[in-house]
């Protein structure tokens, strides 16, 4: 456990820096990233990590001596804010757009171009997705236009309501993997308006799915082509990496927090949670007791509700209701004289076609610092597992490096042995979205509304890429700062919040 600069018992002013005192729950980039803010607004701030390690999903490792992220790798670069905060802490200079943007699709045996000319797999014609699919679908697709509005309500789930306006091969083939990719879920239940927001709006409004789609892709708010980036955004990609691997951002965040004067402590789990006067919390960990001011509880969803149990039982039994997903990432290291040119960046896989991995990663070819840190070896990374699949993580590690190896090969010709392997699992690491997710949230927090002093964050709540949960963290930091500084319980002066 990390070194502490108060006592078993530690009141909301205690401590070296004035300023009310807030509790950061979690140590993920979300729980970093709120400290980090809460700081820069006047704050003293302690956050507690239950694990032996800060930043979730986010790891950086290495393989054969070569840097590799084992978790999340990219950054959504058209969103400003986890591009902003590697910049202002001192990884401005390491960010990277992706070497290349080619990925492709392995559907029915064969690996075919990313299409162009769609919202996250929904195209905006036919001639937009010909060469993927087949004839009849391209033809179902046409009639889109013809066919009544469909009543779409508060959400619908993409993939049915895909399904029924242009047909399931579209869902299977595109939509599907595409989403898998982000939410490791089922588009057949994903929440249209969680996930596609802008989609969602659009359908709502125009006669036809295709109508929307292009009202869409002509607002300029289209979501990328692929998982891999598409031209825009830092670099000219939608997409940024890190030198050195997107996890190690958690550490430039800790190491800006501490330089700040915040407290972190790992190996600490928040066992309860007490409210503590009118306005206060007291936070029960296994070796002390914390008073804070304030409180930000960027756990995971079932970590909240155990917490809130007693405080607020209806927001406690609406997070312990929120689905998790779980995966694996199988990351491979061959020797490059070995590796046949493989296209792009990498490709996606149709979960209709019943193969094991669902994704692979070219790393070598997709980030130039992979390939300048390794010249002689060749890392690519695969990734298993989806929502409804939890079998696949039991298999042992050599079951799923020699299952992503048969994929490999039927994908690319690959036939090469590697010379390292590692397999990473993400236990219940992607937060499903169903339909009715976002209401679900909503309802959540307003049960919360009357207990001052708390906000929820993270990826369960608004969203799951890096930018969104910085941007939760940034939103939770923001509203206690206005609670906690400069207010006449408080006393303090108030030092505000940057935007």
């Amino acid at each position: 456990m990390n070194a502490d600069t108060t006592g078993p018992h530690a009141g909301p002013h205690a401590g070296p820096h004035a300023g009310p005192h807030a509790v950061v729950v979690g140590g993920g980039i979300t729980g970093l990233a709120a400290a980090h803010r809460l700081l820069a607004a006047g704050a003293r701030v302690t956050l507690l990590e239950a694990g032996g390690r800060l930043g979730g999903k986010l790891l950086a490792g290495e393989i054969a001596g070569a840097p590799v992220d084992l978790g999340a790798e990219s950054l959504l670069a058209r969103r400003p804010e986890a591009v902003a905060l590697a910049e202002a802490v001192g990884l401005g200079d390491r960010l990277r757009p992706p070497a290349t943007t080619t990925a492709s699709v392995w559907s029915r045996g064969r690996l075919v171009p990313m299409p162009k000319g769609h919202v996250m797999g929904v195209p905006g014609d036919a001639e937009a997705v010909a060469g993927l699919l087949s004839e009849e679908a391209l033809r179902r697709i046409d009639r889109d236009r013809e066919l009544p509005p469909t009543e779409i309500g508060d959400d619908i789930a993409i993939g049915a309501y895909v399904a029924e306006r242009m047909g399931r091969e579209v869902v299977d083939r595109l939509v599907e993997p595409l989403l898998g990719g982000v939410y490791a879920g089922d588009a057949y239940r994903i929440s249209m308006r969680a996930a596609v927001p802008a989609l969602f709006e659009a359908a709502r409004r125009h006669p036809s799915l295709t109508a929307a789609v292009r009202a869409v892709q002509a607002a300029g708010r289209d979501v990328p082509a692929d998982v891999a980036g598409a031209a825009t955004g830092l670099g000219g990609s939608v997409f940024a990496g890190v030198a050195g691997g997107v996890g190690t951002l958690p550490g430039a965040v800790a190491d800006a927090v501490r330089a700040a004067g915040g407290t972190i402590l790992t190996g600490t789990p928040a066992t309860a949670l007490h409210r503590a006067g009118a306005t206060g919390w007291r936070v029960e960990t296994p070796e002390r007791t914390l008073d804070a001011d304030a409180v930000v509880l960027a756990a995971p969803a079932p970590v909240a509700a155990g917490l809130l149990g007693a405080h607020a039982p209806g927001a406690a039994a609406l997070l312990g209701g929120i689905e998790y997903a779980s995966m694996a990432l199988v990351t491979l290291a061959f020797r490059r004289a070995d590796v046949p040119g493989l296209p792009g960046s990498g490709f996606l896989v149709p979960p209709v076609d019943g193969h094991t991995i669902k994704a692979s990663t070219f790393s070598s070819a997709k980030w130039g610092w992979v390939g300048d840190a390794a010249p002689d070896l060749f890392v690519l990374r695969t990734s298993v597992g989806r929502y409804g699949e939890e079998s696949q993580l039991h298999r042992d590690d050599e079951d799923l490096v020699a299952a992503s190896l048969k994929d490999l090969g039927a994908a690319t010709g690959l036939a090469a042995r590697p010379v390292a392997t590692t397999v990473t699992r993400w236990t219940g690491g992607l937060p499903q979205y169903p339909v009715g997710h976002l209401d679900r949230v909503a309802r959540a927090r307003a049960a919360l509304a009357d207990l001052p002093g708390l906000r929820l964050a993270g990826a369960a709540y608004d969203g799951v890429g890096v930018p969104a949960c910085v941007a939760s963290a940034h939103r939770a930091a923001d509203a206690l700062a206005d609670e906690i500084i400069a207010t006449p319980e408080t006393g303090h002066p108030g030092a505000g919040h940057s935007s």
